[in-house]
């Protein structure tokens, strides 16, 4: 990734949170578990929470001042998956692997922003949109280690 800019980079973030919204989105459309549809509803509307503080920086120190920071545990199940492009005839599991995959990356790119960020406030934005995607990730693992283990595996 090379920036010119830092406003190049929130809306290389904000169109990446965009495609999350629409990922999700799409991903609970064909959900066949109900469990699993909310949660992916429920990504896609926290997906959208990100694009929009990213849309409304100068204004994101209010939404973090009640926002608890805490430590999210990694069991980087995703970390040992391939890449997946296209998730057209993918079933139930290869979709979670794709998810899995999209909130890594999301949580490596918000590392690199918040090492770039030279504020305080864009720091916390950064460490909370960080925080998020490892929640996302976690349990997104988690999920699909349940599967797994429903599937005998």
């Amino acid at each position: 990734m090379s920036f010119k800019s830092f406003e190049e980079i929130v809306q290389f973030a904000k169109d990446k949170e965009k495609e999350a919204v629409e990922f999700y989105s799409g991903l609970a459309k064909n959900a066949v578990f109900s469990g699993a549809r909310e949660t992916l509803e429920g990504f896609a509307k926290e997906e959208q929470k990100h694009y929009d503080m990213l849309e409304n920086l100068g204004k994101a120190e209010k939404a973090l001042a009640d926002y608890k920071f805490k430590w999210i545990p990694d069991i980087k199940r995703s970390n040992y998956l391939v890449d997946m492009d296209d998730p057209k005839d993918m079933d139930y599991a290869d979709l979670l692997r794709l998810a899995m995959k999209r909130e890594e990356k999301a949580l490596k790119l918000y590392n690199e922003l918040l090492e770039r960020a030279d504020r305080e406030e864009l720091k916390n934005v950064f460490k909370m949109l960080c925080q998020e995607e490892a929640k996302h990730k976690l349990s997104l693992e988690t999920m699909y280690d349940d599967y797994m283990a429903e599937q005998g595996d």
